[in-house]
């Protein structure tokens, strides 16, 4: 059987440029390439996306990945994590960065991508993506990123990991309170949460602030946006982390679900 040659993606620099004041070097799109072969070829084995054209691919994995640290990629930017850095200085050298329910690798790979510099951890509670995850990470030669088995009720109770992280990310499709609860124990005091969101309303901040009084964290930011191709809702919520989280939080395994703050 012949193999089909793997589409390329679409450079967008323009629109990289228009919309998050950012384009990605040669040497980085090459690895968007790559990073988008690797996800085709794990699709065979596992359901890691339904989305694999070209362009989505490119819209709802990369862009949007990026899309939340749009504002760290920018001139005098640090200002929204409350370090106090001249202008046009980056995060410090060596940050550490989680993404939390990782999945096939999203937005933690293209973050990783792009910034050499950060050490990413890609924390998921399913061993086979996990395992796919390793593969991924040698084959595009990442070498400041690592996997990370368990989940995140259980990993913010370790003291490896509790308060370890400067900024932690989360594709949070479920409760406000409950994404805030996997997060914030896992980021320092003075670090960032950032929650990507789809639709966010009045009440989704509401639900938020009073979980984040208990969790120690402060809305920085609520950025609204659109996709740039298809139009849809996007909104990243900034959080700051301004004093510890209550030691019995995140509560076991479960429970945030269940019952939400």
């Amino acid at each position: 059987m012949i193999e089909m040659e793997t589409p390329k993606l679409p450079e967008m620099l323009e629109v990289w440029q228009d919309t998050i004041n950012w384009q990605p070097s040669k040497s980085q799109q090459q690895k968007f390439q790559e990073l988008y072969e690797i996800i085709l070829i794990g699709n065979r084995q596992q359901n890691l996306t339904r989305i694999t054209g070209p362009q989505d691919f490119w819209e709802k994995h990369l862009w949007d990945s990026l899309l939340g640290i749009a504002p760290l990629l920018e001139a005098n930017s640090n200002n929204i994590l409350g370090y106090n850095l001249p202008k046009n200085a980056n995060l410090p050298k060596n940050a550490k960065i989680i993404d939390i329910g990782t999945g096939a690798g999203f937005p933690g790979l293209p973050i990783a991508i792009i910034h050499p510099d950060w050490n990413i951890t890609l924390l998921d509670s399913t061993r086979k993506k996990i395992a796919f995850l390793d593969k991924a990470i040698a084959e595009l030669q990442l070498q400041n990123t690592r996997t990370l088995l368990g989940r995140a009720e259980a990993v913010g109770q370790q003291s490896q990991h509790r308060e370890n992280y400067d900024i932690a990310v989360i594709r949070a499709v479920g409760q406000p309170s409950v994404c805030a609860e996997y997060i914030l124990p896992l980021v320092k005091v003075g670090g960032l949460a950032i929650l990507y969101r789809g639709h966010w309303e009045e009440e989704n901040t509401l639900n938020l602030e009073s979980a984040l009084s208990k969790l120690g964290g402060k809305i920085k930011l609520i950025q609204p946006g659109k996709t740039p191709l298809s139009k849809g809702i996007r909104h990243c919520i900034y959080i700051h982390k301004i004093t510890p989280s209550q030691p019995k939080y995140p509560r076991a395994i479960g429970i945030p679900h269940q019952q939400p703050l």
